[in-house]
């Protein structure tokens, strides 16, 4: 499974339930990404989304607590054990884990590769993504030229948890 965010220097990936900065590229980034995919996101990301709607062209999995929560177009998940058995009927490979921090944190673990876009500033933020800088089990292992948004610096980083072999 894959982890997909846009982080700021701190890790920082939302404020207020938004995202830190809305960088055209990014965006065009994850849709190459995750088209034809599956997105597995919480409540309140999905209503972060253009008109609070599952995103087009992709497989909607969304993890609440509201068991009577129903959005057309959306799995809807209310616990983790039937979000991983929900996963269980797709590729790994195709399983895009893409917000918010609960659910990064939730899934972390099981996944074994990470798009990241850094972005190059510190944000005023109050939700973040696991920073994998500090975790032995992860690996940078693709980086992209800066790229630039008006005055903003960000990259496209590759991460991937490192073999039992490769540790150490």
């Amino acid at each position: 499974m894959n982890l997909i965010a846009a982080v700021d220097k701190n890790w920082g990936i939302g404020k207020d339930n938004r995202l830190l900065v809305r960088i055209p590229e990014d965006m065009k980034y994850f849709q190459k990404l995750t088209t034809g995919k599956v997105i597995v996101v919480g409540r309140k990301t999905l209503e972060t989304f253009p008109g609070g709607q599952p995103l087009k062209n992709r497989t909607n999995i969304v993890l609440t607590a509201n068991p009577d929560r129903k959005v057309k177009g959306a799995v809807m998940v209310h616990s983790m054990e039937e979000l991983l058995e929900e996963l269980k009927k797709y590729d790994s490979q195709d399983i895009y884990i893409a917000g918010g921090e609960s659910v990064y944190r939730q899934m972390a673990d099981l996944c074994d590769t990470a798009y990241i876009t850094r972005i190059d500033y510190e944000y005023l933020a109050d939700a973040w993504f696991p920073n994998l800088e500090e975790q032995e089990a992860w690996k940078l292992t693709a980086d992209s030229e800066e790229q630039t948004y008006f005055d903003l610096e960000y990259y496209f980083l590759k991460y991937e948890k490192k073999s039992p072999c490769q540790e150490g």
